[in-house]
């Protein structure tokens, strides 16, 4: 009988930090692999920036879609390469989490509208508040009403894809978690951040804001129950 081994976790990378961030902190796949505490064995990384080739969605159980220093609106050749095969996984129901630049990349690529933030740029801990009808979403549901997460954007969804469902808001943003299938949804915030990504992204703006995290951290448990549901239990070797 062969031996049954799970699929990876995609990290699809999208672009590199600054070189003062990454001489600190690493770049974003680095993040994630802390926050989910990922083995080796566990994950692959793709840097579509570089030319790489996007995974088939059969070679991998997951995708998670990165932040980025880039802007959608931009429209830079790797970035719209990404967005096509973000329409096909999600046709062949991958699970696909996107987070920041990812979220914003997911809902301009199902036909929703990105552009700068009509309220400015929104950065820091600050306090996300749950919609109603998330209570009925799978993944949101042990999430409470309202719960800090770090955020750093200047661009937002300002309007979400044709037939998607905003989960959360935020002051400055209305679209801070979208569903687009039973497997596929996005977040603006950052679950995979914690006080020491934030500083060294923003030097100076954080570090001494008074703001902590008190209790659970709802957004890394978010991040936490999107790779539980994910991950396979078995897979063809």
């Amino acid at each position: 009988m062969s031996q049954l081994v799970p699929r990876p976790l995609a990290i699809i990378q999208l672009e590199t930090p600054p070189d003062a961030v990454s001489a600190l902190i690493g770049e974003q796949t680095q993040w994630f692999v802390d926050a989910l505490q990922l083995q080796p064995e566990d994950y692959l990384v793709v840097r579509p920036h570089l030319g790489e080739t996007l995974p088939n969605d059969r070679q991998i159980s997951a995708a998670i879609l990165s932040g980025s220093w880039a802007m959608v609106t931009d429209h830079a050749e790797w970035s719209e390469r990404t967005a096509a095969w973000i329409r096909a996984v999600i046709d062949s129901q991958l699970p696909v989490l996107g987070v920041c630049y990812g979220h914003q990349l997911m809902s301009y690529a199902l036909g929703g509208t990105v552009a700068d933030n009509p309220h400015g740029w929104e950065r820091g801990l600050l306090p996300v508040e749950r919609i109603t009808t998330a209570g009925e979403d799978p993944l949101l549901a042990a999430l409470p009403p309202q719960f800090s997460a770090w955020l750093s954007h200047r661009q937002s969804v300002v309007k979400a894809p044709p037939g998607a469902q905003v989960l959360a808001r935020s002051a400055l943003d209305n679209c801070q978690i979208i569903r687009y299938s039973p497997r596929a949804l996005s977040l603006q915030f950052h679950p995979e951040f914690n006080r020491t990504i934030m500083t060294a992204c923003l030097p100076g703006e954080c570090a001494d804001d008074g703001a902590n995290l008190t209790g659970p951290d709802w957004a890394r448990e978010l991040l936490l129950r999107f790779w539980q549901q994910a991950r396979p239990q078995q897979a063809s070797a």
